[in-house]
């Protein structure tokens, strides 16, 4: 198993589009057979601060199972934001 973690800083402008591009993408970490478990959360000191916390199951399995499955291609609220 190894742990991947992912920092976001979003203003207060994208917040909205961010939170809601999020509630699609753990979807797909959901329907991954490779994602173990996965946390979102938003600092409550620093609300413009969020943290993607994703246990997977191997570095093989998100690297080439997970990444080239149709679910990543769906799973990147980043994207929504530009």
């Amino acid at each position: 198993m190894i742990v991947e973690y992912t920092r976001y800083k979003i203003d207060d402008e994208r917040r909205a589009t961010f939170e809601k591009a999020y509630k699609k993408a753990v979807e797909s970490l959901a329907a991954s057979s490779h994602c173990l478990a996965y946390e979102f959360s938003r600092c409550t000191e620093d609300p413009d601060h969020y943290v993607l916390r994703i246990e997977w199951d191997s570095e093989e399995g998100h690297l080439k199972g997970f990444r080239s499955s149709p679910e990543s291609a769906r799973s990147s609220p980043a994207s929504s934001l530009t």
